[in-house]
């Protein structure tokens, strides 16, 4: 199934900043995008969602639309220049959602306008490596798909890396075809270049930020856990899409590779989220982005 392309949209140099501590997380948007989540989290249909109150304005329209983002956190510690997950980069062909395809959007250029041209960044890291998460790992020049962070490295969790690897030469359906071209227009290249490092899922990439596994959607998924001075914040990946999953943890996602660790896994996050301060800042999430996670009855809400 490919998606409709009016239901996305530009925001132009969409930026917003969090402050953790001594550490800075800026969000940059590539796109966003108003209902068509189908693909995403099926069972989150407009008659689903409407009755949760909470998620208007910024989660979803009146109708029961969903509001959707793709962008790259950056976070800055007082040493080092991380961005999480590259989004869906240009001229990408073979996705499953249409207005994923031949792109031309100026990400970069908003990079750079954020404070950090891709030459400044010195880690990528990776919840995962689905197609919309490791885009800008590359562009196309003359043709060849080359680095786009070249003063980088790349840290892949190893079990991920070797899933796709694995599984890229036997894809025959639709999103598997996707899956693979995918690894080999914007994975591969970064590991012939040299500029990979394989890695735990629970990795500590440096002193306020690490890996903290969160299985269940792909075979090595991990979120990011960002602390500094008594704070700390979470990024999601994809273990949580949208914050409707928050009142309804039981929605998987069309993607998840296990359905039911995905579910185990967003439960016990939540749980922990709810019983402290955290800020939960999510890989998906459109409009405030990030949040703290409250106690609703069952289950919970965004705080915003």
């Amino acid at each position: 199934m490919r998606s409709d392309d009016k239901a996305y949209r530009r925001k132009g140099t969409a930026v917003q900043t969090w402050q953790v501590g001594a550490v800075k997380v800026t969000k940059v948007v590539e796109l966003e995008r108003t209902g068509g989540t189908e693909l995403m989290l099926p069972p989150a249909t407009p008659d689903a969602v409407k009755g949760i109150d909470w998620l208007h304005p910024h989660f979803m329209t009146r109708d029961g639309q969903l509001k959707t983002s793709n962008h790259s956190l950056i976070i800055e510690t007082p040493a080092r220049r991380i961005i999480v997950d590259t989004s869906l980069g240009n001229d990408k062909e073979d996705r499953p959602v249409s207005a994923w395809n031949n792109l031309r959007t100026p990400f970069l250029s908003d990079l750079a306008e954020a404070g950090y041209p891709a030459e400044s960044i010195d880690t990528v890291l990776f919840t995962h490596l689905h197609m919309d998460h490791v885009g800008w790992n590359t562009h196309l020049m003359d043709g060849v798909w080359v680095p786009t962070f070249t003063n980088s490295r790349h840290l892949v969790v190893r079990e991920e890396y070797d899933h796709w690897r694995v599984n890229v030469d036997t894809a025959t359906d639709g999103i598997h075809r996707s899956y693979a071209a995918a690894f080999v227009d914007s994975i591969q290249p970064v590991v012939e270049a040299g500029l990979v490092d394989f890695v735990n899922d629970d990795y500590q990439v440096c002193d306020e930020v690490r890996l903290i596994p969160t299985p269940g959607h792909t075979a090595g998924h991990a979120s990011v856990e960002i602390t500094s001075a008594g704070e700390r914040a979470i990024i999601t990946g994809d273990c949580i899409h949208h914050p409707c999953q928050l009142a309804h943890p039981e929605w998987t996602s069309a993607g998840d590779l296990d359905a039911d660790q995905a579910t185990h896994t967003r439960r016990q996050l939540l749980s922990s989220l709810a019983n402290d301060q955290a800020l939960l800042i999510g890989t998906h999430f459109a409009g405030p982005t990030a949040g703290h996670v409250v106690r609703d009855g069952d289950s919970f809400r965004l705080q915003v």
